[in-house]
């Protein structure tokens, strides 16, 4: 499922100097998690990661590859990684 998604949204991405470093899906307190990290020169900010959920939200909502109600996180790898 994980590499299905990230199929599905890699080029619309790419499109916009975005790209993926991971996709996970993982439950945490009860709640599922779907958590995409990304990557765009020379930084992500919060605009961006705005613009990738703009973008990914439509998508995994049309493809419904994942059955149970789950939060989309989008963030940045942050400066460590």
């Amino acid at each position: 499922m994980l590499e299905k998604i990230q199929s599905l949204i890699e080029e619309p991405l790419k499109k916009e100097g975005i790209s993926i470093i991971s996709v996970t899906f993982e439950e945490e307190e009860g709640v599922n998690n779907l958590m995409i990290v990304i990557d765009k020169m020379p930084y992500v900010d919060l605009d961006t990661c705005v613009k990738a959920t703009h973008i990914i939200n439509p998508i995994l909502d049309e493809a419904d590859l994942i059955e149970d109600s789950y939060v989309l996180n989008v963030c940045s790898k942050g400066v460590d990684e």
